[in-house]
């Protein structure tokens, strides 16, 4: 079982520090919004590819957060993240440590 244990641990791990990060890029592109940079910088290219399909998902689900001039997709976005890091990260790590332990 302890195997197991670590593996799933692993995935926990893991998983968390990929949240993390997703989370920084969204913080980053909402603050690129505000500077207006070149759209052809391949930087600003790869934030948009990794940001826009999310964002474009919650725009669809509620209208109203761009409509008003102010985009809160990044907001939610940063919500969804932090709902998954204390729930599912949390879950994960403790099913890892009940199976390392035995039951």
């Amino acid at each position: 079982m302890f195997v197991i244990a670590n593996f799933l641990n692993a995935v926990a791990t893991i998983l968390d520090y990929a949240l993390t990060l997703y989370m920084w890029i969204v913080i980053i592109r909402a603050l690129l919004s505000w500077v207006n940079p070149d759209p052809y910088n391949p930087i600003v290219q790869t934030l948009y590819r990794l940001t826009d399909p999310v964002f474009y998902k919650i725009r669809r689900m509620l209208p109203f957060t761009y409509s008003m001039g102010i985009d809160f997709s990044p907001i939610i976005v940063i919500f969804i993240i932090y709902f998954l890091q204390i729930f599912l990260i949390s879950s994960l790590k403790t099913l890892a440590f009940r199976l390392a332990a035995g039951g």
